[in-house]
């Protein structure tokens, strides 16, 4: 039988065949305590029993299908109460289902494992106190790692578990649960797919509140809220803001999908060792635990947690009640998620410049992703699993958001919030396609959204819009023209709802706007027919107010104004759209990157957005790290460091601001003044004024002191001592491996290549020591041992951890014509590994062959 890699043709089979009506799951948690594994040992011969009756209905009786599970055993497994033997029908992840009646009885008594790669029941000991806890994370097709089940999406029933865990421990699941007779039994969940179901089990540390909402028939909507994490992190949660911000978004989305939340309860824990940001278990949501901020952070931490919060939150509605029918519409769930945290965030809370942080931050992600050669449309073609697994990308995501914001401007928010109303009601507890949300959006808007669909969703790529400007004798405009284009690769040009904005120096010196149209893009040329007779500009943004998906260009008119004045932009969206477009034509290889490093030395300190300041830092690090000069990486190395610091010591003491630059200082430090300023910083022998050097920031301290050979493995252990937490170990590991020594990166990439003893967090984090920009020589060798171990590696490991170590220790940091013919060389004879490990080393080949375009260009400049 086929291994773990459940096709879409194999799906479609199953779901035309089989309906189901029920699952009863019982786990019993208890060996997740006690006797220790001796030493050596990882967590996968630690079983768990699962136990888990489906009844389910055959369309055709007589046929056979299967069931999916991996699991290390299988005790008992029985057919409308007739015994299979588990020899015969277990593979390791499918069961073989013979002969099925109209109406059948699955019953599975299987030993699973317990996971320490964030897949499945994840295990974690706190080394801090010993403390066990568990959670599930199954997005998309781990749920079968814990019990039976039909793995795929639009098999959707509803599901009654019971747990049996250690005594003391609490458990929870999507449902309420009650404790009786030392069971732990939950409420029967409404219909969903098996990867939303959920457990999670410890002595976690619980907080309640409640949210209640009176609906204008005068019926009332009470939802018991709970928020979790570990013990040790209790001192740092700041519930409160959690809550607060998970009651404005409640009241938002009531307000504006008129359908009541149809899930009960609303936990949400902050869980250990988590791969992803957030999932969205209906009733029981799952964070990534480091949103529980252990020390001082900028507001764009806060609004980051509060976007991810709400993002999840839109789930209920979006992929939770209505679903896709297979992973080809990811997009369904994730773009409009992901476009709707944007919108509540803005809309709800605190945080009202949530756009500037989507045009930002999200689109950055969203065009990278659009101009590798795995980008893909909205609407994916999903052959498989492992295809779906690699497409929680910038695409679904961000790009699809970046759409569903140009379908606002396109159909108006009143009719796109209508459709979404219509499309809850109709499809409630179902599964959908593209169609059926187009339909509604048809209703709603009286638009022809087929050809708005071809051309964003089911089309690749990113266009270019550059402004043409035309002047009269007198100073006016005479024509202001938009060009249009696109890549060969994907030559498709779109309509796009675009404003266009008009700015000049005021009598005070600023830059502001003073005219702006709106205005269709169609074609490779669009006249903006409102602008003609203004006064010349200085500046012509086309996309201001960002409507539309597009990489911004420049008239030389308009870049010239940028390199001079930037700064004085006071509109802050306006200056965070020339910024994004300035680090676009950096990564094109227009624009030198040590004329982007020197934008952001003379203007990055008028930056007033923190989140727009910290894009800023990273764009200039990766801009010094793959798009300089090689030759000119240390001059630029030392204009940033001088920057950094200079400006450490201009910010007003105690301020975001003040400790954005100081994290920045110590990315790109790297003079022997540089570092005796972070050591005297850690031992309390230099002093800035309003600096706090809390726990966090010792931390991203010593890991250039490690880099750089100043702080030693006794220096590291001491500090572990100080911070002896599951987050100070995953610092310790870090900084550990990032010590410039050929035994300590031998030691490094043998624990996570050729062992599988590290949790997923200590892959993650041996990974990001191991890689230092400054250590290129030191990392020459392993670019050979990369290509000789990736293709065993994706075979052996979880797909997670293969994700990790391809993308991870690509020899990015070799970047030479040799690397890039290495990887060619890789690729013709490996035509026939699996799609997604190609589609990995593609990516990465790509990234190096820009980089080495952006390098040619700097090195002309200089």
């Amino acid at each position: 039988m086929p291994g773990e890699n459940l096709s879409r043709d194999e799906a479609r089979e199953r779901a035309a065949l089989l309906s189901v009506d029920s699952y009863e799951v019982s786990l019993d948690l208890r060996s997740a305590v006690g006797d220790t594994e001796p030493e050596g040992a990882v967590d996968a011969t630690r079983t768990f029993r699962s136990v888990t009756t489906l009844r389910f209905r055959c369309a055709e009786p007589g046929a056979t299908s299967f069931a999916d599970l991996i699991a290390p055993s299988v005790t008992a497994v029985s057919l409308n109460g007739k015994d299979l033997d588990p020899g015969e029908v277990f593979d390791g992840s499918r069961i073989r289902l013979e002969d099925l009646a109209a109406e059948n009885e699955l019953v599975v008594d299987a030993q699973c494992a317990y996971s320490r790669t964030g897949e499945g029941m994840h295990r974690f000991v706190d080394p801090e106190d010993g403390e066990v806890y568990l959670y599930t994370q199954y997005e998309p097709a781990d749920s079968r790692r814990v019990f039976a089940n039909f793995e795929q999406p639009d098999l959707k029933a509803p599901f009654r578990f019971e747990v049996r865990a250690p005594e003391g421990w609490t458990v929870w699941s999507n449902g309420a649960g009650e404790l009786s007779d030392g069971v732990w039994r939950f409420a029967e969940t409404k219909p969903i797919s098996t990867y939303i179901t959920a457990v999670a089990a410890g002595p976690y540390h619980y907080v309640t509140d409640s949210y209640s909402r009176t609906f204008d028939d005068g019926t009332t909507l009470e939802i018991p809220l709970g928020a979790m994490c570990r013990k040790g992190l209790a001192p740092h949660f700041d519930s409160d803001d959690v809550f607060l911000v998970t009651k404005q978004g409640l009241d938002f989305f009531h307000d504006h999908f008129d359908y009541p939340y149809p899930f009960g309860k609303y936990d949400q824990a902050f869980v250990p060792e988590y791969n992803l940001g957030a999932m969205e278990n209906p009733g029981l949501v799952t964070f990534r635990e480091e949103f529980i901020f252990r020390g001082k952070v900028t507001q764009a931490s806060y609004e980051g947690r509060a976007n991810v919060v709400l993002h999840e939150m839109a789930h209920m509605w979006f992929g939770d009640l209505v679903t896709m029918e297979w992973w080809d519409d990811l997009w369904l769930k994730e773009s409009f998620a992901d476009f709707m945290g944007a919108f509540s965030l803005v809309g709800a809370t605190r945080f009202e410049d949530g756009w500037i942080t989507f045009a930002n931050r999200r689109k950055a992600w969203a065009y990278r992703a659009d101009q590798l050669p795995s980008t893909h449309p909205v609407t994916a073609d999903i052959r498989d699993l492992q295809d779906a697994k690699l497409n929680f990308d910038g695409i679904t995501y961000a790009k699809g958001a970046s759409v569903l914001k140009q379908l606002v401007a396109y159909v108006g928010q009143n009719a796109f919030l209508e459709g979404a109303r219509r499309y809850f009601k109709r499809n409630a507890y179902g599964n959908t396609r593209l169609g059926d949300l187009l339909s509604v959006l048809e209703e709603t808007s009286g638009r022809d959204m087929a050809a708005w669909a071809r051309s964003w969703l089911q089309t690749a790529g990113v266009n270019s819009l550059t402004p043409q400007v035309i002047l009269s004798p007198e100073g006016r405009v005479t024509e202001l023209a938009i060009l249009q284009d696109a890549p060969e690769s994907h030559p498709e040009l779109r309509p796009h709802r675009v404003a266009v904005g008009l700015y000049r120096r005021s009598p005070e010196g600023t830059v502001e706007r003073y005219a702006r149209a709106e205005v269709d893009v169609d074609g490779p040329r669009t006249i903006v027919a409102e602008l003609v007779g203004a006064d010349a500009p200085e500046l012509v943004l086309v996309n201001d107010d960002d409507l539309t998906y597009c990489k911004i260009r420049f008239d030389e008119g308009s870049l010239a104004t940028l390199r001079e004045r930037l700064g004085e932009i006071t509109d802050p969206l306006a200056r965070a759209l020339c910024w994004s477009a300035l680090w676009n034509v950096t990564r094109d290889a227009l624009m030198p990157a040590r004329d982007f490093i020197g934008l952001v030395l003379r203007f990055a300190g008028r930056e007033s957005d923190i989140g727009v300041l910290q894009m800023l830092h990273a764009w200039a690090t990766s801009a010094l790290t793959h798009y300089a000069a090689p030759d000119w990486r240390a001059e630029g190395g030392r204009l940033l460091a001088e920057g950094a610091l200079r400006e450490l010591r201009l910010a007003e003491p105690g301020s975001q601001h003040q400790l954005t630059w100081a994290r920045f200082l110590a990315a790109v430090a790297s003079s022997e003044a540089d570092l005796q300023l972070l050591q005297g910083l850690l031992e309390g022998t230099a002093k800035i004024d309003g600096l706090e050097v809390d726990q966090e920031l010792r931390w991203a301290f010593l890991e250039p002191l490690a880099a750089h050979g100043v702080a030693d493995e006794s220096t590291l252990a001491a500090e572990l001592a100080r911070d002896d937490t599951a987050s100070g170990k995953r610092h310790q590991v870090r900084c550990l491996a990032a010590r410039p020594s050929a035994a300590v990166k031998a030691q490094a990439w043998a624990s996570v290549v050729e062992s599988d003893a590290l949790s997923n967090a200590l892959v993650e984090a041996t990974i990001a020591g191991f890689t230092q920009p400054s250590q290129r020589e030191l990392l020459t060798p392993y670019a050979a041992k990369y290509f000789a171990a990736i293709e065993r590696v994706w075979a052996e490991r979880s797909i997670q951890i293969g994700m990790d170590v391809v993308k991870g220790l690509f020899p990015s940091l070799q970047d030479s014509q040799e690397t890039l013919d290495a990887t060619d060389a890789w690729l013709t004879a490996h035509e026939d590994a699996a799609p997604a490990l190609r589609r990995l080393v593609l990516e990465a080949r790509d990234d190096l062959a820009r980089a080495l375009r952006g390098q040619a260009c700097d090195v002309a400049a200089g």
